[in-house]
Order: C-alpha cells, then structure tokens, then sequence
C-alpha cells in the first residue's frame, strides 16, 4: 500500500472534487447500513451536508467507522460531524460544498439556516482506485484532511 500520490491525489480530484453520489456504509447493532449521498472530495475525505439527527449522524456517533464506495473507488475512514454548516470554522469548507452542490441545494432539499444541518467529514484510512487498468492501494493516513481545531469527534 501507498501513500497518496500526486498522481492518484489528482485522479480522485479529477472524479470526485464535486458533486458525486457515492455510497455511505455505517454500522447499527452489527449490521451494516448503506445509503448514497452527495458528496465532494478534497485532501484525502469527503464531506456531506446532512442532518444532526439523521440515521447516519446517530450512527457514525456510535461507530465512526464507515466505508464509501463511488465510480472505480472503494474506502474505509472515520466519519464525524464538523458541526453546524454556518460555524465560522466552516466557513472554507461550507463554501466549497455551496459551489459544488449548487445544482440542488436550494431546491429545499438542505436548510443552511437550520443549526441541525451539518457537514459530515469522511477522513479517509486506506482505499482502493482503478484507473485505465491499473490498481492503486491508498494509505490516506498522512492525507491532511482539515477538521475542526477540537478534533473529529468533538461534534458528533
């Protein structure tokens, strides 16, 4: 297994750094569970707008565990809430997901104003990428993905 590359670091921008349906997996009572959502990838995670209450949010709070899977790419990480979509810490990031998800997110499905909308962070552990062929194993662990200054679980 590799760390992330230049190369496979601009194949997943390439086919994920917007708005992409990937599945989500969690864990509940040993079982899995899995739903697809929009997502955009940056710097080694994808990130979600969802509710604080919602299935997956319970979920990843009693086992951060998750695995996505989208277009050629299969991966394991840990999943936590960076919070309310308006904190001032998410500012950054909350304006990339508003470009990257423009084509729906005012169509009533996301309420921004609403303090239990939140961004679901997806840090990525290990995965695995085809590409033309080739097979890319990915260790993510030095990947970078920024979180909140209190550290992944402090929102969930």
């Amino acid at each position: 297994m590799e760390k992330l590359t230049a190369q496979t670091a601009a194949l997943l921008e390439g086919r994920f750094g917007k708005d992409s349906l990937i599945a989500l997996a969690t864990t509940e009572g040993g079982a899995p569970r899995v739903r697809v959502v929009n997502a955009y990838y940056e710097n080694g995670a994808f990130y979600v707008l969802t509710h604080a209450q919602s299935g997956k949010m319970r979920q990843l709070g009693q086992d951060p565990r998750a695995s996505v899977a989208g277009e050629w790419f299969t991966a394991q990480g840990e999943g936590a809430s960076l919070g309310f979509v308006g904190r001032p810490e998410n500012q950054a990031i909350a304006a990339r997901l508003r470009e990257a998800f423009a084509g729906w997110l005012d169509n009533g499905h996301a309420d921004l104003s609403d303090e239990n909308t939140c961004i679901l962070c997806v840090r990525l552990t290990e995965g695995v990428l085809f590409s033309q062929g080739t097979r890319f194993d990915i260790d993510f662990t030095d990947a970078g993905a920024p979180l909140s200054k209190k550290g992944a679980g402090a929102h969930v």
